[in-house]
């Protein structure tokens, strides 16, 4: 068991049953349940359609409560509003606003999260240009194909820079580039301290991050483990070695023969790479030549602002400790300044003093002014585009309306 401080989902005897309007029993979604998912590792969520996958991930994102047992998030509530801070979700259809561009999706989040705009603005920027969508920062996302609709669904996921990130289905709709860089962003977050809790149906990526898994069937809990212990083949034995000649293959096979008196189960091929390597090959070769899309390219590494997780108190340390040295280095690189010699002035000199003090405050009220200004026409210009828009959206529906 992980200790409580690297312990972030911790469920315990966790059930859930659905009932119908009578109140009789309909569903039991979930049946006694128990994980403990730790920080810094990408633990995975298995199971067929309607083993309760989904119900888990809603309890946990404390959008349902459970009929019995206990979830707890950060050691509290799933239902904490300082809990909900720290947690990230890509749920399986990203419902996006369809009138809004990637930017601005990206700012509406970050203003629930109560981001200052000029950390929204450069987290927005570091986010698109991640998930390979710089092109198409500006388009609608009800114009996106649903791959691209998931990578900005993932980038508002992280614009809260969160300790746990929940991604259902992640790679849905991705083509075999978004899904590598799905794969490989994961694996960053995890270096980074982050805690990843995936649900997806495709075995062969979720066998390929995750740490441990758990597969559910019938809400009951089948299996749970690390994922090299579950898939390890122990009644077999595999060697890998370059490229052999005829003669030393033979050789080894009347080796094995003589251990297992037959080489008849031995096999001996050429490895092949992967399809996914080969495809991702093609598409570098294709942007190293310069060839322009429209659509999504390949993404950058992960965005600076995705911090590595070390829990609040060891983030306020590391502060402290960088203010202190940063203000010890600035006092030995500044030499110490002279006395200043006494000031004499004369009433010449104080009416001087006074006139530019005048002059200076008169030029900071017409900044002010100024500045007021701008922002009223700002605003301006933000009603008249809210208005043109509602205009649109009201001739829209009712042409539907009419049809």
């Amino acid at each position: 068991m992980a200790s409580a401080d690297d312990t972030v989902i911790d469920i315990i005897q966790l059930t859930k049953t659905f009932r119908d309007f009578w109140g009789r029993e309909s569903v039991k979604a979930l049946d006694s349940v128990d994980l403990d998912i730790r920080r810094g590792e990408v633990f995975g969520l298995l199971g067929p359609n309607g083993s309760g996958k989904t119900t888990c991930v809603r309890i946990i994102l404390g959008l349902l409560f459970p009929t019995s047992g206990a979830v707890r998030l950060f050691g509290k509530s799933p239902r904490a509003v300082d809990v909900k801070k720290r947690v990230g979700y890509m749920p399986e259809e990203s419902h996006l606003y369809a009138y809004l561009n990637a930017e601005e999706t990206l700012d509406f989040f970050g203003r629930l999260f109560r981001l200052a705009p000029g950390e929204r603005r450069a987290r927005a920027d570091a986010l698109i240009e991640m998930v390979g969508l710089k092109r198409a920062r500006r388009r609608p996302v009800g114009q996106f194909s649903k791959g691209m609709a998931r990578r900005i669904g993932l980038a508002q996921a992280l614009i809260n820079d969160p300790d746990l990130i929940i991604l259902d289905e992640p790679t849905t709709g991705l083509d075999p580039i978004g899904t590598r860089e799905m794969k490989d962003l994961i694996l960053t977050l995890r270096d980074r301290g982050k805690t990843i809790l995936l649900c997806s149906h495709l075995l062969g990526d979720v066998a390929q991050v995750c740490d441990r898994i758990c597969i559910l069937y019938g809400g009951k809990q089948r299996a749970i483990g690390p994922v090299d212990e579950l898939l390890s083949a122990e009644d077999r034995t595999q060697i890998k070695a370059p490229r052999l000649p005829e003669e030393a293959v033979q050789a080894v096979k009347d080796i094995i023969a003589t251990h297992l008196g037959s080489a008849d189960e031995v096999d001996v091929s050429t490895p092949q790479h992967s399809l996914e390597e080969y495809f991702l090959k093609v598409v570098r070769d294709a942007q190293r030549d310069k060839l322009v899309t429209a659509g999504a390219e390949l993404g950058t590494a992960a965005a600076d602002f995705l911090k590595r997780s070390g829990g609040e108190g060891e983030d306020l340390v590391h502060q402290l400790v960088e203010a202190a040295r940063a203000e010890i280095e600035g006092r030995a690189a500044t030499p110490a300044a002279p006395e200043p010699a006494p000031v004499i002035r004369t009433g010449a000199d104080e009416a001087l003093i006074g006139n530019l003090m005048a002059r200076a405050a008169d030029d900071g009220t017409a900044e002010e002014a100024g500045q007021e200004a701008a922002e009223a026409e700002t605003a301006r210009e933000a009603n008249v585009r809210r208005e043109v828009l509602d205009d649109l959206m009201g001739r829209g529906t009712g042409n539907a309306d009419e049809g």
